[in-house]
């Protein structure tokens, strides 16, 4: 025990954080990259873009099901041989994204993506956290923070831009030479400590690797495709749901009875694991969510492109960046609790800031938001890292770096589903009151009808006409609708933010775990 905790890398901590990190925006950039790029896979195919939503989720289950195993796999393997292997798998599996001609064959390949790229993040946070002592983590988690809240975001813009100036396959085919260099440098860089080295008759979970993965798979499909089936008014749905709920309860009772079990659950145990995973689980499912509705709003409601759209999403990624370096410097002087108090308080406001959107808007209005919720992604991310992993030993770092990913998978993935289905329903409710204006007996709506009557007038029949004016009131009458649907989402953001600070003084400051440990 005191040999491993006295461990030190022979390399420079930040050379070998070049091929980590190298990795881990590769696999962070997957994730997003190709939301955009999925209308022309889906005509490439000739499938209906609802089927081609398959090439999304197919990666994510994968990635989830690799994410908790991680510690198992580095047992049987060695950590780093791993982390090389993971890599490869990635890469090679990139390569054939992009030749993939057929849906099957691309979900396939998505599948093994997945798998290649599931461990990548967990690793890079587990031994970014190992190389330093607890007092100069902050700086090292601030390259982290950077790699995980700056790769979703640019993933949109970057997919946009190689879709439309090249094809979609080269969002694939970018990674090999990435993945080549970062081999590369693992293999230079990268050494096990005594605890993460290969070990002899390593035991196997099965039952719980099983039950893992018809959690994770049943789960997934549920969010991802309950929105569109009428959640629980579908009968597959509900059947989902239910062996979701039974494979996750058989997963977790084995997992504290079986002594070999696939993740160490007992690290919940720690005051500061627990709730710095929660705040992190909230706001993984904020950050996805306010990924996937502000390019919907902006395309659907604003008449942007892809492109555009992820342009004008590029502050936030901006305001992370100034963010992580102001953290990187002088981080370490400032109380790490206030630092993601603060960071919550922004967030909550950027989204507030986004509940007062209209169709009139200018670009520079969705960027001071976006730049505010970036600076408060980076200073709530970067020391909450560090806060919940200070009071774990190194022997438990790469374990609860593949249960914490695995908590803020599902996060994102349940907070998406649930920013979806809240736009689809409350679009539903606002139309309902805004169309009982829509009538002969509203003199507004009689005096609109008549002005675009009289324009119409001019190319068309009088009932042409009458019919085209009524038809556009409509249809503006449902756009906003869906505007009232946008806001009252954000605006559950924007209290989920809030909801979750009172958790953070519950997490011990740096200095009280430092005393902790010592005594």
């Amino acid at each position: 025990m005191q040999q491993a905790q006295e461990w030190t890398p022979k390399h420079n901590p930040w050379i070998i954080c070049i091929p980590l990190m190298i990795a881990a925006f590769m696999f962070v950039l997957d994730e997003t990259i190709a939301n955009v790029a999925l209308p022309y896979m889906a005509g490439s195919f000739s499938v209906s873009r609802q089927e081609s939503t398959w090439i999304l989720t197919s990666y994510l289950i994968a990635s989830g099901i690799v994410i908790p195993s991680v510690d198992f796999f580095c047992k049987l393997m060695g950590r780093k041989n791993f982390f090389i292997f993971s890599v490869a798998l990635f890469t090679i599996s990139s390569f054939l994204c992009g030749i993939a001609h057929s849906l099957p064959m691309m979900v396939i390949t998505r599948v093994l993506q997945g798998f290649g790229g599931g461990a990548l993040l967990p690793l890079a946070q587990a031994i970014t956290l190992e190389m330093w002592p607890v007092e100069k983590r902050a700086q090292s988690m601030a390259l982290f923070g950077l790699v995980v809240v700056i790769a979703p975001i640019i993933g949109p813009v970057l997919g946009g831009w190689i879709t439309t100036n090249w094809s979609w396959p080269y969002i694939y085919f970018i990674n090999i030479p990435i993945g080549i260099g970062a081999i590369y440098l693992s293999k230079r860089l990268l050494e096990d400590p005594p605890y993460a080295r290969k070990q002899e008759n390593v035991q196997m979970d099965s039952m719980g690797f099983y039950m893992l993965i018809g959690w994770l798979t049943c789960m997934q499909i549920v969010l991802d495709k309950g929105n569109d089936a009428d959640w629980f008014g579908s009968v597959w749905v509900c059947w989902l749901t239910f062996f979701a709920v039974l494979f996750m309860v058989i997963f977790f009772v084995i997992q504290i009875k079986k002594k070999d079990s696939l993740i160490d659950i007992t690290v919940f145990k720690d005051g500061n694991f627990f709730f710095g995973t929660i705040v992190q689980v909230v706001m993984q499912g904020v950050l996805l969510a306010s990924l996937a509705i502000l390019p919907q709003f902006l395309q659907g409601l604003m008449g942007y492109d892809a492109y555009l759209s992820g342009l004008a999403m590029m502050p936030r990624g901006i305001g992370a960046m100034t963010t992580v370096v102001f953290i990187g410097t002088i981080g370490s002087k400032i109380n790490a609790k206030l630092l993601v108090i603060i960071g919550l308080t922004l967030l909550s406001t950027s989204s507030f800031m986004l509940c007062h959107l209209n169709l009139h808007i200018s670009t520079m209005n969705i960027a001071i938001p976006n730049f505010i919720m970036g600076i408060g992604m980076a200073m709530c991310m970067v020391p909450i890292i560090t806060l919940s992993t200070m009071t774990l030993s190194k022997e438990q770092m790469t374990n609860a770096s593949g249960v914490q990913n695995l908590l803020k998978n599902l996060g994102g993935a349940i907070g998406t589903s649930i920013v979806t289905t809240l736009i689809s329903r409350k679009a539903q409710v606002h139309q309902n009151y805004l169309v009982d204006n829509l009538h002969m007996l509203n003199d507004n709506f009689i005096e609109r009808v008549s002005a675009y009557q009289g324009v119409f007038s001019q190319f068309v029949d009088s009932i042409s006409a009458n019919y085209m004016s009524q038809t556009l009131l409509y249809k503006q009458m449902l756009q906003q609708a869906n505007m009232g649907a946008f806001k009252d989402t954000f605006e559950f953001c924007a209290v989920s933010c809030v909801v979750i600070i009172p958790l953070v003084f519950l997490i011990k400051g740096i200095k009280k775990a430092n005393n902790l440990k010592e005594s």
